[in-house]
């Protein structure tokens, strides 16, 4: 019983998803209070029906008493949580009970954060944004929403699953040489090749990284490029695995890890479709990958195989035609967020898939639209605080600037309603005979921000139809980067599937750290994770055994980190616990590089956040840079600060002062250049 909504002041539903029970459940309440004799409402309809009071009932709130609830739990145990942002009424429910609040608000956030990553600076916009939501053509909105909706599942999916999407980190392969290598062929030969062609239509390749299932083999970011953020990186691999998902269980060659069967099992899984000689095609599949068939027929028919998965309901996305993503990039002249770039994510094999990140060239169109909007969104804010006259445009000059160079900044874009608009708020603002900068020139400050936010759609998210198929990287040139690093990883293909299950196990640290069940340990400053792999199907036995003992310590695991979570919201940075047989720790930490490094700084106070703020992480809202970092290095100006999280599971028997000393030991472990040299 899940649903998630956003809605309009009016109650118009701009998008929704619920799983099977929910949508059963909403036709089976309207179903039967139909007339006999006529048919089922259609579902979008029973839904607003469903959620008009709540929307309105919030509406009346905020206008009356200028705030109102948050969330609520109705007489059956529903769980609503709702987000107001701008215009659009966020709502989250659960009625099985496997979320609570935190969750749903965390998925609330995660929502807005990919409609950022989608739709940029139009999301500034709430007349614009409601538009893009719910467009006019139904079969384009059902498109969009099924897109937005495979997005939402797919995180939904890597934060049950996926230790990296729970601690919201980036898990890295844990396998120097081959990453070295693979980094290295990306700088001197992937990237330099592409920008340097003919065929890259003024697009310049700034990310381009490897992933394995959601692992990442190699990462190169080019040296114009600004640093790719955390949060836009796990929306990257988000977006990645909607496009190409991968099963870990399906693709699980099982306890034994051997050439056969990592390789016959992933073929038997990805054969295409069966001929009427299905015994004899698929009995030969495994011939062309031992006899050393070309790389473009392997490639040619391991894509076949893929499509041969997709659904009717799902066309396959065409690798040729890039995604427009909105990126966060971080310049000597300030920080820019939404910045437009194209992503192409071309899959070489099942479980692997090659993404590029390219500058597009109107890039800079982007930046004076921010430029402006920042002006008059500044502008507003002080006016709305009271602050007329000369105080409202103390300390921005750009409200000046803006008056000089917006004319020139879009001259060649036909913007007529622009120009009537910044026209009138010119008259009011600058003329003698106008009232100059008070209250009555708010309105018009959310006039040109619309009229700015509509430039931007135009530009960055407009279809240009056919006639503009060269804007971007040709199919020609996509296909020699896919052919290139096919080659390269050929022979590592299968391995790499096995280590992405495998990539660090307790093994190694069972000798050195007895009674040690698990630890994850998350270096917030780069925002990369380590930890041992958690397999919880019946075929895989592992260290932790197979099955339900697996899938019983792994429930451990994701109650531990939402536990801390709770106390870090409440100020508290150390956490023992005891559960039972286990005893559970975490420790969030900061060093100091410029004076030593790994030189440990005293522990001090930390923020205490509201209940209803931002969640926790670094996915939707990068908690560790812009508040715990920022507040405590208020008193290391000029250091280098960093922050780290470690949080272990214990056998309950082991004394707690050897269990400190493990957590010691093993933090300092972790992090050893010697060991991890790419982290």
């Amino acid at each position: 019983m899940k649903c998630l909504l956003i809605a309009s002041e009016s109650a118009e539903v701009l998008f929704h998803w619920t799983d099977s029970e929910f949508q059963q459940s909403v036709q089976e309440q309207y179903g039967a209070s139909q007339e006999e004799g006529q048919g089922l409402p259609a579902f979008e309809d029973s839904i607003s029906t469903l959620f008009a009071p709540i929307v309105i009932s919030c509406s009346t709130m905020v206008d009356r008493l200028g705030d109102s609830y948050t969330s609520f739990t109705t007489e059956n145990n529903h769980v609503y949580v709702l987000h107001q942002i701008d215009e659009c009424l966020y709502i989250a429910v659960n009625g099985d009970g496997e979320e609570g609040e935190d969750t749903l608000r965390r998925k609330i956030y995660v929502m807005k954060k990919m409609l950022e990553v989608l739709f940029g600076m139009v999301t500034l916009s709430s007349t614009l944004l409601r538009r893009e939501l719910r467009p006019q053509d139904t079969g384009q909105r059902a498109r969009l929403w099924k897109q937005l909706q495979t997005l939402l599942e797919t995180y939904s999916h890597l934060q049950q699953s996926d230790q990296s999407f729970l601690v919201e980190a980036v898990e890295r392969l844990i396998h120097p040489t081959l990453c070295e290598q693979c980094i290295e062929f990306l700088e001197r030969r992937l990237v330099q090749q592409l920008n340097c062609s003919v065929e890259r239509a003024g697009e310049e390749v700034l990310h381009a990284f490897i992933l394995v299932h959601t692992k990442l083999l190699a990462f190169y970011s080019s040296r114009n490029a600004s640093t790719l953020s955390t949060s836009d990186l796990l929306a990257l691999i988000i977006m990645a695995q909607s496009m190409y998902p991968s099963s870990m269980e399906l693709d699980d060659p099982g306890p034994e890890e051997g050439e056969n069967t990592s390789g016959s099992g992933q073929e038997s899984f990805y054969t295409p479709e069966p001929s009427p000689t299905d015994q004899d095609s698929s009995s030969s599949a495994d011939e062309p990958k031992k006899g050393g068939t070309p790389v473009l027929m392997q490639r040619s028919h391991l894509q076949m195989a893929e499509d041969s998965l997709r659904t009717l309901e799902i066309p396959p996305p065409d690798p040729s035609m890039p995604r427009r993503v909105f990126l966060e990039v971080s310049l000597k002249e300030g920080l820019y967020p939404m910045m437009p770039h194209s992503m192409y994510c071309l899959p070489l094999w099942p479980g692997i898939t090659l993404v590029l990140i390219t500058k597009i060239p109107t890039s800079p169109v982007a930046m004076s639209v921010y430029k402006y909007l920042e002006a008059f969104a500044k502008l507003e804010k002080r006016l709305m605080e009271g602050q007329e006259g000369s105080a409202a445009t103390r300390g921005q000059p750009n409200i000046h600037e803006v008056r000089s160079k917006l004319g020139l900044s879009f001259k060649f874009i036909q913007t007529g309603q622009l120009q009537n608009v910044w026209t009138e708020f010119k008259s009011r603002a600058f003329s003698r005979g106008g009232p100059g900068f008070n209250r009555d020139l708010i309105p018009w400050c959310k006039n040109m921000r619309t009229q700015l936010c509509g430039i931007y759609k135009q530009c960055f998210l407009t279809d240009s139809g056919p006639g503009d198929s060269s804007q971007h990287l040709s199919s020609s040139l996509q296909e020699r980067a896919q052919i290139m690093v096919q080659e390269k990883l050929m022979d590592w293909k299968d391995f790499l599937l096995v280590k992405s299950r495998r990539n660090i196990t307790m093994v190694s640290y069972l000798e050195d750290f007895p009674g040690l069940i698990h630890f994850i340990c998350v270096d917030r400053s780069t925002g990369q994770m380590i930890a041992p792999s958690l397999s919880v199907t019946e075929r895989t036995s592992t260290e932790l055994g197979k099955g339900p003992v697996a899938q019983f310590i792994k429930n451990k695991v994701w109650n531990l980190v939402s536990t801390t979570r709770h106390y870090l919201q409440k100020g508290y940075s150390t956490v023992t616990l005891r559960d039972g047989d286990f005893f559970f720790c975490y420790f969030l930490w900061f060093e100091n590089e410029t004076i030593k490094k790994g030189f440990k700084l005293e522990a001090g106070d930390i923020p205490v956040l509201p209940d209803d703020f931002a969640p926790i992480g670094m996915l939707a809202w990068d908690y560790y840079s812009r508040k715990l970092l920022r507040y405590y290095s208020k008193n290391h100006q000029g250091e280098v600060v960093k922050c780290y999280e470690l949080l272990t599971v214990h056998l309950g028997v082991i004394p707690p002062e050897i269990i400190l000393q493990h957590c010691r030991q093993l933090a300092s472990r972790l992090w050893e250049p010697t060991r991890n040299p790419l982290l």
